[in-house]
C-alpha cells in the first residue's frame, strides 16, 4: 500500500496488520504507485508523488525506488524531476524492464512527464512518451495476455492557489505495440478537448478496453477492437465527477464486463459499463484496485481511509483503522492531565485524542470527535476547553460543548457556496479558515475570512474588526476549475485569511496572515491595521506565525511559496513588531520549504521548524545553524507544532500525530555538552503517576505512550561508550538512602524474578546500557524489588511499592565517570491529598514493604537451615559417623519447616492459575494490601489500614511458630557439635 503521506506498507495477513517498508530507505512519504514483478514478486517498484493533486495537501515525490527483497530494502533508481507518479507497470517476465507514468509538476511546466522505460532495473530511463511540458501521464496499463501492448492517458493539468486546470487538445489516450518504444494517439470515437483519463483492459478479452474520459460529452467510452474505435457507454455525471481527483477504472479479471470506477463511492457495472451501482466500503474518495487473477471476489481497494481487502465481492472488508497514516492539517492541545491533542484530519474528522493512558496504551476509547470538519483549525480555552470551535470547509464552524456533546452551526453568514464563484461571497473563508479563542478572554472567538471577525457571545453574533487584509484581487476569485470541469469544493477559494495569533504578551494585539502573501499586525484589538509584510514575500502563503514567549515585540514567519512553484525555505523574524525583518532560513535544504517554525518556551532563541522534508532545529535565533530532528520520526512533512508541558506535538501529513515527551535534553544543549565525554541530563521535576502504572491496553488501534515513569537522560562520548564501561543508576531519598539501583549486569534478585515468572507472562529485567550520544533510562517512580525466593510465586509480581512525592537525588556512573543531580518528585495532580495524608501513606505503605521483605527472608533462611540439617546429615554418612540417631530429629525438624512454609507461601503454585486451584496464604495477602494502598493513593482507605493490622497479627504469630522451631534447630545445633558438624543458621 502507498499512502498519500505515509510511505509504503505491507500486510502478509489479508490486512489484519501492516507494517512499514519505506521509513528507513525513503526521502519521501507520498506514494503514486506500487508495481510488482509477476515474474518475482520479491521486486518491487514504487513511484513517489501522489497523483490526485490536492490544491491543499499534496506532497511531490523525488522519482522511483526499487527493492529485490519484497521490500526489505531499497534503492532510489532516479526520475526525481517527475514530481508525482500515477502508475507503474513491470513486464510480466522480466522484472527489469518496467514503465513508469509520469504526470509532472502541478505547480509549473517541467519536460519530465509522459511515459519512461526501464530495462535494466532502474539504472537508466528512457522517455518514450512526451506530448508536451503541460502534458503528464494520468494512467499506465498493459495487455496481460501481451507484454507488447500498452495503453496510456494523458493528461494536461496544472494548479494555481486559486485554479485548477485539467483538459486541452494536447490531452488523449496513447497506444503502443512494441512494448513502450513507440506511442500512437488513438482518436477515433474520443473527443477533441479532453481531460484526465484512467484507461483498462480486459484481461478476459484484451481487445475491450475502457476508459473514464473527463470531456465536454465524457464519461465511460469502451473499445472492442484494442483501442481502434471507442463509443461512449455511460454519460451519467455519478461517474465523472471531480475528475481531477478521481477518474480511476478497473475490469474484473475473469469478467470483461464486469467493471469498476473509482470516484467518490466506489461503483460497479455488470453490463459492460452501461448501469453502475454504488458499493458498500469501509470509506469514500477511491482511488486504485487490485484483483486477484484467479478470484476475482478477492480485490483491495485503495481509498482515502487506507487500503481494503475483500474476499467475497466487497461484502465485507479488512479494517482501515490499523494503518498509522492520517494527514492533519494543525495542532493544538490543551492543558490538562494528561492533556489532549486536537486537529483535522484530510478526508475524515476533526478528533481530540490524548497524550498519555494511565492504563498503559492510548487506544479508540481515549478518541472523539470534537466538531467542524476534515480542514478543521480547533479553538479553546486550554485550560476549560469544554467549549471548542472548529471549521471545516466551505465557511463552516462550529461549536462544540464537550460536557453536553452537543454541536453547533455558529457561521457568521449561513451561506450555501458550493459551486459559486468566491467574487460573489460576503465572506472568503480558506479551505483551512482559522478560528482562535482569546487567550485574555475566553469568551471571544476570531475567525478569519478575508476580514477578521470577532464574537462575544459563542457565535451568536459577530463584527467585522479589521478592513479586508487580502489582496483582494478578483481575477483570482472566479471559477476554480477549467476548461471542462468548474472546481467550487473550497480549496481553490482565495485571498483569505490564512493564520491568526494574538499575543499571549498584552490582549488586542493580533497579528493576522493571509493566503496571498500578506501579514497585518493590530495592538488595540482592532481598530487600526498596519501592513508589516517583509519586502519580497510575493504571491506566497503566510503558513504560520509565532509570537515569541520571551518577547512581546518579536515574531516569526513561516511563509511557503511552493504554490508558486518555489519550493525554497522562507522564515523571517521581527524584534520590533514587524517593521523590520530577517531571514532565519539560511541552512535548511534549498529545496525544503518550511511550514511552520515556533520558539521553545524555556529557552529562548531555540526554534524548531517543521518542514516539508521534516523537523528542523537551531539553538539561536540570531545566528541559527539548523540541524535536522530525526530520532524515529518518518520522512514526512510537518504541518503545524505545538508546545504542552514541555512535550513538542506535531502534525504531520501522513504520519498522525508525534510526541517528542521531553525536551530537556534539547533544551539544555550546548557545544560543552556535546564536547564532553560523559554529562548527565538534569530533570528538575517530575510528575509522580498515582497509583503506579497499568498494563492494560484501552482498543484497537493503540498508540505508543511515553515510557511509565521518570525519564534519566545522559550523553556518552563514543570514546568512552567504546570503552563499554559498567553503568550504574541509582536514587536516593533526600536523607541519602538508597532507594533503587540499576547495573549494567543483572544480580541475583533480578534473576531470580525472572525464574519466578508466571511462564504464561514471563518477565525479563532489563538494565541499562551505554552507547555514543543520548541515554534514557527511566525509573519507574518505584522502591527496590521485593527480595526474591526461588519457588515462591507471587504472580502479581515482585515489584516494590511507588516512592512518595519529595526530593531525590539521581547518580548516573559509567566506568570513572560519575554525575549526580537533585530533583523533585511532584504528587499527581489529579489526587487530592494534604501532606499529612501522603506520610500516612507512606507510612503503611513502607511498614506492608518491610513487613513483606522480611516474610520473604524467612523463608528463604528457613529454607536454607531446611537444606542444611539434611547437608550435615549427609557429610556425618560421607565422614563415617553414625548419625542415625538424629535422623529422627531432623525429620521432625523438616517437617515443622514445611508446614511452617505452608502457611506462609503455597508451594504447589507455578503458574496463575493455580490460584484458582490452591488458596495463596500470608506471602501474597502482605503483598495485595501493599499494592492496594500504593495503587489507591492518598487518602489510605480504613480497610486497607484494618488489613495490614491482621496481617501483621497473622505474620506475628508465623514468626512465634519459626522461632519454636529455631528452638528445636538450636538443640538439633548441639546434637551436630558433639558429631563435629557444623551448625545450622536458625532462621
Amino acid at each position: 500500500m502507498g499512502a498519500a503521506g505515509g510511505g509504503v506498507w505491507k500486510t502478509e495477513n489479508a490486512g489484519q496488520t501492516w507494517n512499514n517498508l519505506s521509513d528507513s530507505d525513503f526521502n519521501t512519504g507520498t506514494i503514486g504507485a506500487i508495481a510488482v514483478a509477476p515474474s518475482d514478486p520479491n521486486v518491487v517498484y514504487v513511484g513517489t508523488g501522489e497523483s490526485p493533486i490536492r490544491g491543499v495537501t499534496t506532497s511531490h515525490g523525488d522519482g522511483v525506488y526499487r527493492s529485490d527483497d519484497a521490500g526489505a530494502t531499497w534503492t532510489h533508481t532516479g526520475l526525481e524531476a517527475t514530481r508525482q507518479i500515477s502508475a507503474l507497470v513491470v513486464h510480466p517476465t522480466d522484472p527489469k524492464t518496467a514503465w513508469v507514468a509520469a504526470q509532472g509538476n502541478p505547480w509549473a511546466a517541467n519536460k519530465e512527464r509522459g511515459i519512461f522505460k526501464t530495462s535494466d532495473g532502474g539504472k537508466t530511463w528512457t522517455q518514450t512518451l512526451k506530448v508536451d511540458d503541460r502534458t503528464g501521464a494520468s494512467d499506465l496499463v498493459i495487455d496481460p495476455g501481451n507484454p507488447r501492448v500498452l495503453y496510456a492517458g494523458m493528461w494536461h493539468h496544472g494548479r494555481n492557489p486559486w485554479f485548477i486546470t485539467s483538459g486541452d487538445t494536447s490531452g488523449g489516450i496513447y497506444k503502443s505495440v512494441d512494448g513502450g518504444d513507440t506511442w500512437t494517439e488513438l482518436t477515433a470515437g474520443l473527443p477533441d478537448l479532453v481531460g484526465k483519463i484512467g484507461v483498462a483492459v480486459a484481461p478476459s478479452n484484451p481487445d475491450k478496453v475502457y476508459a473514464i474520459v473527463e470531456a465536454e460529452e465524457g464519461g465511460l467510452f469502451v473499445s472492442s477492437n484494442g483501442g481502434g474505435s471507442w463509443s461512449r457507454q455511460n454519460d451519467t455525471r455519478l461517474i465523472q465527477a471531480r475528475a481531477w481527483y478521481y477518474n480511476h477504472i478497473g475490469v474484473d479479471p475473469l469478467d470483461e464486463n464486469t467493471v469498476y470506477i473509482m470516484n467518490a463511492p466506489l461503483l460497479k457495472s455488470i453490463d459492460g459499463g452501461k448501469t453502475f451501482a454504488p458499493m458498500r466500503a469501509p470509506h469514500g474518495d477511491h482511488h486504485d484496485m487490485w484483483f486477484n487473477p484467479e478470484n476475482s471476489d478477492n480485490f483491495i481497494n485503495a481509498n482515502d481511509g487506507g487500503a481494503t481487502i475483500t474476499f467475497d465481492g466487497g461484502n465485507t472488508w479488512s479494517s482501515i483503522y490499523n494503518q498509522p497514516t492520517a494527514q492533519f492539517y494543525r495542532v493544538i492541545t490543551d492543558n490538562l492531565t494528561p492533556f489532549s491533542v486536537y486537529g483535522g484530519q484530510q478526508d475524515n474528522t476533526t478528533m481530540a485524542i490524548r497524550s498519555d493512558a494511565f492504563d498503559g496504551s492510548i487506544g479508540r476509547d481515549d478518541l472523539k470527535t470534537i466538531g467542524g470538519g476534515e480542514s478543521a483549525h480547533v479553538a479553546f480555552d486550554p485550560d476549560n476547553p469544554r467549549l471548542i470551535y472548529a471549521t471545516t470547509i466551505n465557511a463552516t464552524l462550529t461549536e462544540f460543548d464537550a460536557k453536553q456533546e452537543r454541536t453547533r452551526l455558529i457561521k457568521p453568514y449561513p451561506e450555501y457556496v458550493f459551486g459559486r464563484d468566491v467574487k460573489d461571497h460576503k465572506y472568503r473563508y480558506n479551505w483551512n479558515a482559522p478560528v482562535i479563542v482569546s487567550l485574555h478572554d475566553p469568551s471571544t472567538i476570531y475567525y478569519g475570512a478575508q476580514v477578521l471577525l470577532r464574537s462575544q457571545d459563542r457565535g451568536q453574533t459577530w463584527t467585522e474588526v479589521s478592513p479586508d487584509l487580502t489582496k483582494n484581487d478578483p481575477e483570482h476569485q472566479g471559477q476554480g476549475g477549467g476548461p471542462i470541469t468548474n472546481e467550487q469544493a473550497g480549496a481553490e477559494f482565495y485571498n483569505t485569511i490564512f493564520t491568526i495569533e494574538e499575543s499571549q504578551h498584552a490582549a488586542g494585539t493580533i497579528w493576522v496572515g493571509s493566503d496571498d502573501g500578506l501579514v497585518h499586525l493590530t495592538q488595540d484589538g482592532g481598530e487600526t491595521w498596519t501592513n508589516v509584510t517583509p519586502s519580497g514575500v510575493g504571491e506566497a502563503l503566510i503558513n504560520a506565525i509565532e509570537i515569541s514567549p520571551h518577547d512581546p515585540a518579536t515574531a516569526y514567519l513561516a511563509v511557503t511559496g511552493y504554490k508558486m512553484n518555489d519550493f525554497k525555505p522562507y522564515i523571517y523574524r521581527t524584534t520590533d513588531y514587524g517593521r523590520s525583518w530577517k531571514r532565519l532560513d539560511k541552512g535548511l535544504p534549498a529545496d525544503t520549504f518550511v511550514r511552520v517554525v515556533r520558539e521553545d518556551p524555556e529557552r529562548e532563541g531555540l526554534l524548531y521548524a517543521g518542514t516539508e522534508a521534516g523537523m528542523f532545529v537551531s539553538f539561536s535565533a540570531t545566528k541559527p545553524q539548523w540541524q535536522r530532528m530525526r530520532f524515529n520520526l518518518p520522512p514526512v512533512p510537518i504541518t503545524d507544532i505545538e508546545i504542552r508541558q514541555n512535550s513538542l506535538v506535531i502534525a504531520t501529513q501522513g504520519r498522525g500525530f508525534y510526541l517528542l515527551d521531553d525536551l530537556t535534553p534539547i533544551q539544555s544543549y550546548t557545544d560543552d555538552i556535546a564536547n564532553s565525554d560523559f554529562y548527565l541530563n538534569p530533570t528538575e521535576r517530575f510528575v509522580r503517576s498515582a497509583g503506579g502504572f497499568g498494563n492494560v491496553g484501552s482498543g484497537d488501534p493503540e498508540a505508543g505512550v511515553r515510557p511509565r515513569g521518570m525519564p534519566i537522560q545522559f550523553v556518552a562520548s563514543e570514546a568512552l561508550a567504546e570503552q563499554d564501561p559498567a553503568l550504574s543508576i541509582t536514587i536516593k531519598d533526600d536523607a541519602g538512602t538508597l532507594i533503587r539501583q540499576y547495573d549494567s549486569e543483572k544480580s541475583a534478585n533480578d534473576l531470580c524474578r525472572e525464574r519466578v515468572s508466571d511462564p504464561r507472562s514471563p518477565v525479563s529485567i532489563d538494565t541499562p546500557s551505554l552507547k555514543a550520544g543520548m541515554n534514557t533510562w527511566t525509573w519507574d517512580t518505584r522502591r527496590e524489588a521485593l527480595r526474591c525466593v526461588d519457588g515462591v510465586h507471587i504472580f502479581a509480581g515482585y515489584a516494590g511499592p511507588s516512592v512518595p512525592p519529595g526530593t531525590y537525588q539521581v547518580t548516573v556512573t559509567a566506568g570513572e565517570e560519575t554525575s549526580s543531580y537533585p530533583f523533585e518528585l511532584v504528587a499527581d495532580p489529579r489526587e487530592d491529598g494534604t501532606q499529612a495524608d501522603y506520610t500516612k501513606l507512606e507510612q503503611h505503605v513502607s511498614e506492608a514493604y518491610a513487613l513483606l521483605n522480611t516474610l520473604l527472608k524467612d523463608i528463604d533462611l528457613a529454607r536454607v537451615a531446611r537444606a542444611q540439617l539434611k547437608e550435615q546429615l549427609t557429610i556425618g554418612e560421607k565422614q563415617g559417623k553414625d548419625v542415625s540417631a538424629l535422623q529422627g530429629d531432623v525429620d521432625k525438624v523438616i517437617e515443622q519447616f514445611l508446614a511452617w512454609e505452608d502457611g506462609v507461601t503455597q508451594r504447589r503454585h507455578r503458574s496463575f492459575d493455580d490460584d484458582i486451584n490452591w488458596p495463596n496464604n500470608l506471602d501474597v495477602q502482605i503483598q495485595h494490601v501493599m499494592a492496594a494502598m500504593d495503587s489507591a493513593g492518598v487518602p489510605v482507605t480504613e480497610g486497607a489500614l484494618e488489613r495490614l493490622s491482621d496481617l501483621k497479627s497473622a505474620y506475628a504469630e508465623s514468626r512465634k511458630q519459626l522461632d519454636e522451631i529455631s528452638q528445636s534447630v538450636e538443640t538439633l545445633n548441639q546434637k551436630l557439635a558433639k558429631q563435629g558438624l557444623s551448625p545450622v543458621p536458625l532462621p
